[in-house]
């Protein structure tokens, strides 16, 4: 998993990306490419 400062462009790069909230902090989440896992904060 990255953790990264932009997570608009990761969300670009894949149609099945999800966008998600948990315990305050943002996910970038993928279940058919796993590659694209990505957190925020």
């Amino acid at each position: 998993m990255k953790v990264v400062s932009s997570l608009k462009t990761l969300k670009k790069r894949d149609r099945n990306c999800r966008v998600i909230r948990r315990k305050g902090r943002l996910y970038v989440i993928n279940k058919k490419n796993p590659r694209y896992k990505a957190r925020q904060g």
